[in-house]
């Protein structure tokens, strides 16, 4: 059987809650803002050379996210690097009826690669979920994929937990279970 990280598997994760919101500072010389006209193709350029699992596009960005530009600046944020170097998004962003409940949700989060590693990812999850919060949210959800470890990792001590909603999905996150640093909580939501 393929390993479960080479495969990729589509997995969600959520928190329960958005209160006790880690934070980060910024390191020296980054800093974060929200959308303004025309950083639909900062997005694309920024997930082009981060995102190795899909193929971006500007329908695509359309079709997540629209192009109401009241709409995004409250709620993609981009870290800029100087005066004005965008190197990294993400989006907080809602569904008002997943699983039959609102949750605010953690979308399309990305950093070009010469920057990962750099503890940015943090300070940036920080602000999208303060965001969601301030926007009425209380609780999140992010959708990811099982070959992005470095991510889980982080959404784990970021406070999410795997969504197990049937026997598949606790299969996936016992197979994940090796990569994560920390124990899982592998219960049925």
């Amino acid at each position: 059987m393929t390993d479960i990280v080479q495969r990729n598997v589509s997995v969600s994760m959520i928190r329960d809650n958005l209160e006790d919101i880690p934070g980060d500072a910024w390191p020296m010389g980054v800093s974060l803002r929200w959308y303004q006209p025309g950083d639909e193709w900062h997005w694309l350029r920024i997930h082009e050379l981060a995102d190795q699992y899909n193929t971006v596009t500007h329908d695509l960005y359309v079709r997540e996210f629209g192009l109401d530009a009241a709409v995004l600046s409250q709620r993609q944020a981009y870290l800029v690097v100087g005066q004005d170097e965008l190197v990294g998004t993400a989006t907080a962003w809602w569904n008002e009826d997943y699983h039959g409940q609102p949750y605010g949700r953690l979308h399309w989060v990305a950093i070009v690669p010469e920057m990962q590693g750099r503890k940015l990812a943090r300070p940036l999850l920080s602000a999208v979920c303060r965001r969601m919060k301030a926007l009425g949210d209380k609780r999140a959800y992010l959708v990811t994929s099982t070959g992005r470890v470095a991510a889980i990792n982080l959404y784990v001590r970021f406070g999410f937990v795997p969504e197990i909603r049937c026997q598949d999905d606790l299969a996936v996150w016992r197979q994940m279970q090796p990569y994560v640093k920390g124990r899982l909580l592998l219960e049925h939501r």
